[in-house]
């Protein structure tokens, strides 16, 4: 990554939190923890960030403190085939006139281009993909009630009345920190229970997880993985992965992305 990508996201990272370690940015950026350092150094020459013990912080630190992960325009460059792949693999299970759910995330954004053809009844907390398709579907579009953070594009509510309890789905689809044997993590307590209360109103559970998330880790569980119907994912997910799904009887489809041509592929074990 070269220095001036860096340097974005690291200002990008610090905007979103008071304080940032430099293990996090060294986890954001893939970027070793010494060439981290020298970068804080130099943005705190230029009085871009203050540097702390550990890490960094905002010269103006926000008032109003975001979500935990990385912001939603820099998640939304990365696995960028596998993402599309799996969107549209998650598409086809979609037919006119059902009522669905979509959780907020990069891989979930994918699905506004193929839902662009359907018309369904869309309750969405992801404000971006609300407004693609208002304007490039004619699906109706439902939104629940509460504050847009503006690094993920999710609309929250702390509050049990938001307007999601009112609506009832047969798929919920949504994206994941971490998948593994303990079942679906996030990495925000807010999240977390925003995410609990939308399960609960949809028949089934669909997750769209790139084969990367099957490595990765979180702190906090937001279901097991009984609750989940189905995975989407692409074709570099592990045998050891794809049987740890199959012994928790979860419907496994994965998406093809490793053909020239990116063609429109999947399979489903």
């Amino acid at each position: 990554m070269h220095e001036s990508e860096r340097h974005r996201l690291i200002l990008s990272a610090v905007q979103d939190r008071p304080v940032v370690t430099v293990s996090d940015l060294v986890a954001l950026t893939g970027a070793s923890e010494a060439t981290i350092r020298r970068d804080i150094a130099t943005l705190h020459v230029q009085k871009k960030l203050r540097r702390v013990r550990g890490g960094a912080e905002s010269v103006a630190p926000p008032q109003f403190v975001g979500l935990a992960g990385r912001p939603f325009s820099v998640n939304e460059t990365m696995r960028i085939a596998e993402k599309r792949a799996i969107a549209r693999a998650a598409v086809d299970l979609c037919e006119d006139g059902e009522a669905i759910i979509i959780n907020g995330g990069t891989t979930t954004f994918q699905m506004v281009h193929p839902l662009s053809a359907k018309r369904l009844q869309v309750f969405t907390n992801s404000f971006p993909i609300a407004e693609h398709l208002l304007k490039h579907s004619k699906n109706t579009v439902l939104l629940p009630a509460g504050a847009i953070y503006r690094e993920q594009n999710i609309i929250l509510s702390p509050f049990d009345e938001d307007g999601s309890r009112h609506f009832y789905a047969r798929r919920m689809f949504m994206g994941c920190r971490g998948l593994g044997p303990l079942g679906l993590m996030e990495g925000d307590p807010l999240l977390v229970q925003a995410e609990q209360k939308l399960i609960g109103q949809a028949d089934e559970l669909v997750v769209l997880a790139d084969s990367s998330k099957f490595a990765a880790r979180s702190s906090l569980l937001l279901c097991a993985l009984s609750r989940i119907h189905t995975v989407i994912t692409d074709d570099g997910i592990s045998d050891r992965d794809a049987a740890m799904l199959e012994s928790a009887e979860i419907r496994l489809v994965v998406a093809q992305t490793r053909t020239t041509d990116r063609r429109d592929t999947a399979q489903e074990n």
